[in-house]
């Protein structure tokens, strides 16, 4: 009998990057979930992922309940005694849950459609996130406090919702953001009406399609029940990089009807790129000559046109450009010059430096995967900065529940 999530990985296979049936998603999930109350939405198809799995391999089962009681050998193991629960949606390999695991929040819900970064995130929560959250039934998610979700940047067509007006029909939601995977947000929030969320996105949202794709998101939000506060914030005061990116937080406007929140003042002196560099990287990651080459006539054919485009040499003593998930290609965002030869591209472990993840986090990829994963990914001091507001005001609105006996 197992007594080690390890021991679980590797007799059932958990590890593996394909989930199709999301089997091991839903035996982790009701391993996680025990202790809290929700694992009654995930033991029946654990069980039946259970039996298969048996019978396929001709082994003598154990009972579910019998690995209840295992060791999490993860770098990242569940919190026991959580002070909130919140779903992982978008999940990527986990920046955003990292956050929240450190301010005492329970997962009791992942999902990410990417089978590479699900492989990162398994390894380091001992969790298989669901795959496609648009098939998803939302009903089968467990009650939580607070979503939050990096979700994809989309255009929402306005043609059907402008062809119901001149009829004289009424439109919402469904109508408005059908097709994004905004809906699938906002399809949860309605069913489970979590206290608080909170999204977080690429700036250029604001502007996005003339500023109408963030006028359908507030207005969705509002719609929903949910009064919102958003801003832009620059990593650049947690991490050795300069990326800007929006955070939208709501809460329920019936819970919270004096909505508090206050995004985090981001003060202090940034970090510089040589902290976080590793002392040896291996000579793989230096530019060959021909690319190197390449990259300086392409950066001078752009500037002969009065273009910007080029390669970005970083100051060693100030922070990078914005690391990207196209990094794997060239590397060109952040070069690293080096004495005495061409510059080269960060390591995957100096990627996830400058996103903030600990060195503790494991990188169980390839180094294609990786950059791609770091670069699609968040700073994790600048969410847990605002994810500790969140949890404050959430902590606010809990005693207000209490004492006024609110439905909450």
């Amino acid at each position: 009998m197992p007594k080690l999530y390890s021991q679980i990985r590797e007799a059932f296979d958990i590890s593996i990057a394909h989930d199709g049936d999301n089997g091991r998603a839903n035996l982790t999930h009701f391993l996680h979930c025990h202790m809290n109350g929700v694992s009654k939405y995930f033991r029946p198809e654990a069980v039946k992922f259970l039996d298969n799995w048996y019978k396929e391999n001709q082994v003598v089962p154990w009972p579910a309940e019998d690995f209840l009681g295992i060791e999490w050998d993860v770098p990242f193991p569940p919190v026991t005694k959580a002070k909130f629960s919140f779903i992982d949606l978008f999940a990527g390999i986990g920046g955003i849950r990292l956050a929240y695991h450190n301010l005492g929040g329970r997962c009791v819900f992942s999902s990410e459609w990417n089978k590479f970064a699900k492989v990162t995130y398994e390894r380091n929560f001992g969790e298989v996130p669901f795959g496609d959250i648009t098939s998803f039934d939302e009903k089968g998610i467990p009650d939580h406090d607070l979503l939050v979700a990096g979700f994809p940047c989309q255009p929402f067509s306005i043609a059907g919702v402008s062809k119901k007006a001149a009829l004289g029909r009424q439109h919402g939601f469904l109508d408005k953001t059908q097709g994004t995977l905004f809906f699938d947000i906002a399809r949860i929030l309605r069913e489970k009406r979590p206290k608080a969320f909170m999204l977080e996105n690429v700036k250029n949202l604001l502007s996005h399609d003339k500023g109408k794709t963030f006028a359908v998101i507030a207005g969705t939000l509002d719609d929903l029940g949910y009064s919102i506060t958003y801003k832009v914030l620059d990593g650049k005061h947690f991490v050795p990089q300069h990326r800007e990116r929006i955070f939208i937080v709501g809460f329920r406007s019936d819970v919270a009807p004096s909505n508090e929140f206050e995004f985090p003042q981001l003060e202090g002196i940034p970090k510089r790129l040589i902290d976080i560099l590793e002392p040896s990287p291996e000579s793989k990651y230096t530019l060959t000559a021909h690319l190197w080459n390449y990259l300086q006539g392409y950066a001078a054919k752009h500037k002969a046109k009065g273009n910007g485009f080029g390669f970005g040499m970083t100051d060693l003593e100030g922070i990078s450009r914005t690391l990207s998930a196209r990094y794997y290609k060239d590397g060109s965002e952040i070069l690293i010059p080096q004495a005495g030869k061409g510059p080269r591209r960060l390591t995957p472990r100096e990627c996830a430096r400058i996103q903030g993840f600990p060195d503790s986090f494991q990188i169980p990829v390839s180094d294609t995967q990786a950059y791609k994963q770091f670069g699609n990914s968040v700073v994790v001091p600048l969410v847990q900065a605002v994810g500790e507001k969140i949890v404050k005001e959430l902590s606010r609105i809990n005693e207000l529940c209490k004492t006024q006996s609110a439905v909450c």
